[in-house]
Formats: C-alpha cells, sequence, structure tokens
C-alpha cells in the first residue's frame, strides 16, 4: 500500500512538473507584446537562480563546485549555453510568431531528435522501425505546419516561429546528449546552480546589447511580475524538483513518457486562454507524432 502510495506521488509530481512546462509555452505567447524573448528568458533565469539559492546554501560543497567548475569549463559551458541561454530564449523568440498549440506539438519531436542526433554524434545504432518512426513523426510536424493542405508545399514560406521551435527543440536535443558528459562529482542541486550561473553570464551580453534603460526594466517587471514568478519558480525550480524526484524513483525512460503530455496540456491551454482554436490538421498530426514516438522509443526496446 506505502508503495503504491509512493508511486501515485511520483506520477503526480511528473505530471504537474509536464503541466508547469506547458503552462510556460502559453505564457510565452500571452505575454509576447508586453515583454521580449530576451527579457523574459533574462527575468527568468535571474529569479530561478535567487529561488534556488537557499536550496544550493544547504546541498553545495563551493569549493569543489568551483574546483569541478573550472576542470570542466568546456562541458559546463556548452551545457549553459545549450540548456539555459539559448533554449528558452529561442522558445520565447519562436511564440512571437507562431502558435502555443503549434510550437508544443513540434517541440513533441525532440525525443526523436536526440534519436537522430545520438546517432551522428555518439554512433548509436538505429532500428529500421526507429527510422520509420523518425519518418512519421515528421510527417506529423510538416502535416501540423502546412495546415493539411500539401498544395502549398512548392510555394510554402515557412513562418519564422515554426522555423525557431525545430531549432530549439534542436538545442534541447544537443543538451540532453552532451548532459550525458557532465561532471558525475556534482549532485543535482550543483550542476543546476552551476549551469543556471554560467547561462546567466552568457545571456548578460545579449541582454545589455538590446539598451534596455533601468526605468523601463522595472517598469516591465513590474507589470509582468506574476508571470516571471511563474516561469522562475513553478516553470524552472519546481519543475526541476519534480523532474529530478521522479528520475531518482522511476528511471530516466518512464519519466520521458511523460513529456509526451505537453501538447495535450498545452492545447488545452492555448485553448482557454489563448483562444487558440483546435484543428482537425493539429489531431491528425498529433496523431502521426505519437505514433512516430511510439514506434520509436518505445516498441523498439521489446
Amino acid at each position: 500500500m506505502i508503495e503504491k502510495i509512493k508511486i501515485y506521488k511520483v506520477y503526480f509530481f511528473l505530471v504537474l512538473c509536464v503541466l508547469f512546462w506547458s503552462g510556460n509555452f502559453i505564457l510565452g505567447r500571452f505575454i509576447k507584446d508586453e515583454i521580449s524573448p530576451i527579457e523574459l528568458a533574462f527575468f527568468r533565469w535571474i529569479f530561478a537562480l535567487i529561488f534556488i539559492f537557499p536550496f544550493s546554501l544547504k546541498y553545495m560543497n563551493l569549493k569543489k563546485c568551483i574546483k569541478i567548475t573550472k576542470d570542466h569549463f568546456f562541458i559546463l559551458s556548452i551545457l549553459a549555453i545549450l540548456g539555459i541561454t539559448l533554449f528558452n530564449t529561442i522558445v520565447y523568440i519562436a511564440l512571437q510568431t507562431t502558435q502555443a498549440t503549434n510550437a508544443l506539438l513540434i517541440n513533441s519531436t525532440t525525443p526523436l531528435i536526440v534519436l537522430f542526433l545520438s546517432f551522428l554524434i555518439l554512433g548509436n545504432k538505429i532500428k529500421k522501425i526507429q527510422i520509420l518512426g523518425f519518418l512519421l513523426s515528421t510527417f506529423g510536424v510538416v502535416f501540423i505546419i502546412l495546415e493539411a493542405d500539401f498544395t502549398q508545399l512548392s510555394n510554402y514560406t515557412f513562418k519564422h516561429g515554426d522555423i525557431w521551435i525545430i531549432v530549439s527543440a534542436t538545442v534541447w536535443a544537443l543538451y540532453s546528449i552532451f548532459l550525458r558528459f557532465k561532471p558525475k562529482e556534482l549532485n543535482h542541486v550543483e550542476l543546476f546552480t552551476t549551469i543556471v550561473i554560467l547561462g546567466i553570464i552568457y545571456l548578460i551580453p545579449i541582454y545589455l546589447y538590446q539598451g534596455y534603460s533601468i526605468k523601463e526594466e522595472f517598469e516591465v517587471f513590474y507589470n509582468n511580475w506574476q508571470i516571471i514568478f511563474y516561469v522562475s519558480f513553478f516553470a524552472s525550480v519546481l519543475s526541476f524538483y519534480f523532474w529530478n524526484y521522479g528520475v531518482s524513483q522511476i528511471g530516466p525512460e518512464k519519466c520521458s513518457q511523460f513529456a509526451h503530455l505537453m501538447p495535450l496540456f498545452g492545447a488545452i491551454l492555448a485553448y482557454f486562454f489563448l483562444n487558440e482554436t483546435i484543428e482537425l490538421y493539429h489531431l491528425i498530426g498529433a496523431c502521426f507524432i505519437g505514433v512516430g514516438i511510439y514506434l520509436s522509443l518505445f516498441l523498439a526496446k521489446h
């Protein structure tokens, strides 16, 4: 009985984690006219660092972290640039010009991009059924982007947002691959804190280059502090804790299955909060993506 309660607790935390991540996409689209992508990314990670700071004090060995950072500066910088500096910044840029529903569905192909890049970078073998799954999911993405109208394929111009989401998914896939080379000496809190600090350092020049005034930034923060709080605390710190708790209890492979709830949660949230309609082509494209993911990640294991 206790074990069942424990496993349900893990599932509940993972569902919340994915829900919070879906909300990040919705809010990024919701305030696209109020705050720039660079500002939102900068505020997000500054306040995430503030929120994680108490845990860092408790669980971090500062001297060890400084030494490990010096010894493994290159890989930690790669992780920071991909996971902190670029990924969410690009997502917020994409949400300026594409629907949140589109973004979430296209982003759901990330596990397949990981599979493909693992083959190219790490030399991991790919089975025929995984190739079929990759092709089906790619077809699903194209189906959504073209809005089921393949007659426009010859003269179609990609929406900038759709291209940016594909780029962001690739960035996250690269982050996931290079995460395998993280320093084993760092615990979860130490690793997260370290890459957040490095990621902010690399983000600062981009932020300063925009030429924002201090007065302007205070106004932006004052007018959007609730959303900044959400993306910093719920979509960053809490989701980080829930995800890592889940991984420690049931493993990364089972946890990854919960990430596929993002398009479902996102579409529901977008319907209620952004007045985005769920079209038939969204559902058909989602089916192709879902079948492709199942063939590539789950059926291929048997």
